[in-house]
């Protein structure tokens, strides 16, 4: 045993008992220790350090303790140390502490032992910071010293700490290139622990294990490229790893393909528009050369196709060599049979798209690749030229009058144990129960604008035997409005069959039309029904008929089959003739690739419609916003233009009143003086004279009552009926206005949204008021004899005292009457007319807040509707600037649904003869 092991596990003292091992160790080192005293040149110190161990080991810690005080050789460090270890076992805690980081040595095994004693120390003490220096000091000063990265190891995952633990197993790994520490690293990656560790801390042992072990290393490329994914390190993992596999070099071998399929899947990823194209930019041409470099030749389809599709689309990106193996790749290829489930994982990822951007994908589209996808129902389309008998014969292959002789949409049939009919558009699919009662033509007519197609299921046995789908469409004619939606249909069938009339085969017309028709879709096969063949008057004459329509039919479609055939004779046998016919066409036929290559065009149908719509809805915001203004300047402008005939209804009706009120006072201010001055009749020479002022006061005002009750109020009564009335006048023009502004309004907004009305509601109140006010009349006695003027006081005062005279009455009774006819009453009168119109005159006050009332509810409901348009322009205008704002992400998802269709197209074209870097895309999603 060497002597540092005696010192770290304390058995020094045996080097004592090696020859007296039959003595007891306490007798052999006491007799040791009296032998060393006598030596003048030794102090003890090694006995008394023996001594210290055999204490410790019998736990007399104490004395222990004080032998090693003792020790003053080399021993101190190991003395001290062992003194700390005592005071652990005393539970001496803080003093241990202090005597281990008090330990100065050069000695690296004991610094390595006190370190670890301390990290045992603080893990009791709970000192955790301290506890993880002390195990990181241990580990720097010799990661080779037993168990010492082990002990590191366990304390960092009881301790949760795997970012420690991760750098102690990386370390490891890259110096001792052991494949304990590949597994513990690769354990730290599977279970998400460096996923927030920058990719690049990772490259010196992706060197090591590339260096000494490939399959260890594609091991942990992968657990990296899991833990990576979909976290924020992801993409500059990416950018890490394919720089790293830039530099190496690959040879080869099936340990690659795991690589290789992680390649693929993360392409596919990236590619499916989470991402915008400024983050790939930089990443995919280095992931594609990667993913190329490190792929079997013998799965080189879609690496090599990814590499040619994103250099047509994103050119100078990718090396040309890199272009150049991929096209040599892919030329010593065939054609990948699951395309078709490519190109359904795209149309889907599509469809999700477009409705978290919450634009309409069309159900037309969607209903179409639906149909193409369903590979166990062949689609044969049926036209032809009006008046062919293509209803007819579509009617004798049924076995009912489904179809009238003309139809002007889309006819699908197909074979279901339930008849049922929908109508399928670009807005909705809408189903029918009859296909001819009114409600669907009404439909039909309806939806014609929305390019209707007509889903017409039904049992029938002839469609269920062959799995058969017939695609009617109407019929071609020159100049046909419909012939450019009834040619998307042409690429939802899988072969045509047109409709010749035999008494007159294969027109010019019909040639130009079904040159038109392979032009557009130059892969759809084309054969012929040669209808009406009953028409002709021998057998002999039909041969001869056919056998030239055939001629003149070959020499423009050589492929093209004719089949005779008579709508109105049919039989078994004829409709045996007609499926060997239809079956012959179709065998052979590679279904996959024709199908995969009708979707891929309502794929790049939808891309296009996609972008239309995007287009149209800018479009429509900034017309929308454009058209709410000038609504905002017109609404404003029937507000002003309300308020000024308001102020004119206000003049002319208060006027009215006005005028009404004044020609009353006038009348009064002429008649009461006269009936006043006409109250001199109430006097006599025998009246009391010490109380005439009194009797003729209230005298006076009775006759002025009287006058005002009988004679005024039934006057001002029919005057305010006539006032009303001429105002009821003036509220109906006023309602005709108002209904005239509705209706202006309404035009503009195409729909009936506002509805100006008065409120009639005023006149009631204007008669109810009038009523009560014409009614009756509570006025108080006016003050007319007792206004103490000096002629008034004389008066009274000679009546008193004179009165009683009878000689003096005729001369008092003169004075009065003189009085009474000569006095000036317009003070009075005044007073009498102001009492009489004082509700009037609050009436008359009130009149302009009561027209007011009137327009109100036409006032509030002009502002509602500039409020509403402030609203509207304010909703379109952040739609818009949301749209503007996210354009990139807009023309990214495009611009990838473009990439990845063009990936479809390239993978389907494989084997055919076409270099593929002459393949043009056309960019319309600028």
């Amino acid at each position: 045993m060497s002597l540092e092991k005696q010192l770290i596990e304390k058995l020094y003292y045996k080097t004592f008992l090696m020859e007296n091992g039959t003595q007891p160790p306490l007798q052999v080192l006491g007799e040791a220790y009296l032998n060393e005293q006598k030596d003048e040149n030794s102090d003890g110190s090694s006995i008394r350090y023996a001594q210290g161990e055999f204490y410790y080991h019998h736990q007399d810690f104490e004395s222990a303790i004080f032998k090693w005080e003792k020790v003053n050789n080399e021993l101190v460090p190991w003395a001290q140390k062992n003194i700390a270890d005592a005071n652990v076992e005393l539970n001496q805690l803080s003093a241990a502490e202090k005597v281990y980081t008090s330990i100065t040595t050069d000695n690296q095994i004991l610094m390595i032992e006190i370190k670890l004693q301390l990290l045992s120390l603080y893990i009791v003490q709970n000192n955790l910071d301290s506890a993880f220096k002390v195990i990181k000091e241990a580990v720097s000063l010799n990661p080779d010293y037993p168990n010492v990265t082990t002990i590191a190891r366990s304390f960092y995952e009881e301790q949760q700490d795997f970012d420690s633990a991760v750098e102690l197993a990386v370390n490891e790994l890259i110096r001792t290139e052991s494949s304990i520490w590949f597994e513990v690293l690769k354990g730290y990656i599977d279970k998400g622990f460096t996923k927030n560790i920058s990719p690049d801390y990772f490259y010196d042992v992706l060197v090591t294990l590339n260096n000494i072990d490939q399959v260890q290393f594609t091991q942990m490329v992968s657990s990296l490229w899991h833990s990576y994914k979909n976290e924020q390190y992801y993409l500059l993992w990416l950018t890490t790893i394919n720089e790293f596999f830039l530099h190496i070099e690959i040879h080869s071998s099936d340990i690659w393909d795991k690589i290789s399929l992680l390649y693929e899947e993360t392409y596919f990823e990236l590619i499916q528009g989470q991402y915008m194209l400024r983050q790939l930019h930089d990443i995919i041409p280095n992931l594609l050369t990667n993913w190329l470099k490190v792929a079997n030749p013998s799965h080189s389809v879609f690496p090599s196709a990814a590499v040619l599709t994103w250099d047509e689309i994103f050119p100078f990106k990718i090396d040309s060599a890199n272009i150049n193996h991929a096209e040599n790749l892919l030329s010593n290829s065939i054609n990948h049979e699951n395309s078709i489930e490519y190109c359904l994982q795209l149309f889907e990822s599509i469809t999700k798209w477009a409705h978290q951007h919450d634009l309409e994908m069309g159900h037309r589209f969607r209903w179409l690749v639906n149909e193409l996808a369903d590979l166990r129902t062949n689609r044969l389309l049926v036209t032809g030229s009006s008046g062919n008998g293509k209803a007819s014969f579509m009617n004798s292959v049924l076995g009912e009058n489904i179809l009238e002789n003309s139809i002007s949409n889309v006819v699908v049939i197909k074979n279901d144990a339930e008849t049922e009919i929908n109508a399928i558009t670009d807005s909705a699919i809408t189903s029918t129960e009859n296909f001819f009662d009114d409600n669907m033509m009404s439909l039909h007519r309806q939806t014609y604008r929305d390019r209707a197609c007509f889903e017409f299921k039904l049992p029938c046995r002839f469609l269920s035997e062959n799995k058969l789908t017939f695609v009617v469409t109407p019929s071609f004619n020159r100049n046909n409005d419909t012939r450019d939606e009834t040619f998307d249909y042409l690429n939802s069938a899988d072969e045509l069959l047109f409709i010749l009339n035999a008494d007159s085969p294969f027109t010019d017309k019909e040639r130009d039309i079904l040159l038109s028709i392979q032009e557009h879709t130059p892969n759809l096969q084309i054969h012929f029904v040669l209808n009406k063949i009953d028409n002709i008057y021998s057998e002999a004459e039909a041969k001869r008929v056919i056998h030239d329509t055939q001629s003149r039919i070959n020499a423009y479609f050589p492929q093209a089959r004719i089949l005779p055939y008579s709508s109105f004779n049919t039989n078994n046998q004829q409709l045996n003739d007609l499926a060997g016919f239809i079956q012959f066409n179709f065998n052979h036929k590679n279904i996959n690739a024709e199908r995969t290559e009708k979707i891929l065009f309502f794929i790049r149908k939808t891309i296009t419609y996609l972008l239309n719509k995007r287009v149209e809805l800018e479009n429509r915001l900034v017309d929308s916003i454009n058209w709410n203004e000038d609504m905002l300047v017109k609404l404003n402008g029937f507000m002003n233009n309300l308020t000024d005939f308001e102020k004119e209804k206000i003049h002319l009706m208060t006027e009215a009143y006005r005028t009404m009120k004044n020609n009353f006072t006038n009348e009064l201010t002429e008649h009461i003086p006269k009936l006043l001055k006409s109250c001199s009749d109430l006097i006599s020479e025998e009246s009391d004279f010490g109380h005439i002022d009194i009797e003729l006061n209230t005298a006076m005002n009775e006759r002025v009552q009287e006058y005002l009750k009988q004679t005024v109020l039934p006057n001002l009564a029919r005057s305010m009926q006539n006032w009303i009335a001429t105002s009821n006048n003036e509220f109906l023009q006023s309602q005709s206005y108002l209904e005239e502004i509705s209706e202006g309004l309404n035009f503009l907004y195409e729909e009936n949204r506002i509805q100006l009305e008065g409120d009639f509601k005023v006149l009631d109140d204007w008669r109810r008021d009038t009523d009560r006010m014409t009614t009756s009349i509570q006025m108080e006695e006016v003050n007319i004899l007792h206004r103490f003027t000096p002629t008034q006081f004389l008066l009274k005062s000679a009546g008193k005292i004179f009165g009683v005279l009878p000689k003096n009455k005729a001369l008092i009774y003169n004075k009065y009457k003189q009085y009474l006819e000569n006095e000036d009453y317009t003070d009075i009168t005044e007073s009498i007319i102001k009492k009489f119109f004082l509700q009037f005159e609050l009436f008359e006050n009130a009149l302009e807040r009561d027209i007011n009332i009137f327009f109100r509810n036409s006032y509030d409901a002009l502002k509602q509707a500039v409020e509403n348009t402030h609203l509207e322009i304010q909703e379109k205008e952040d739609t818009l600037q949301k749209m503007k704002s996210n354009h990139e992400v807009y023309h990214d998802s495009i611009t990838l649904f473009e990439l990845r269709l063009r990936l479809c197209e390239v993978i389907l074209n494989i084997g055919e003869d076409i270099s593929y870097t002459d393949l043009t895309f056309e960019k319309n999603i600028e």
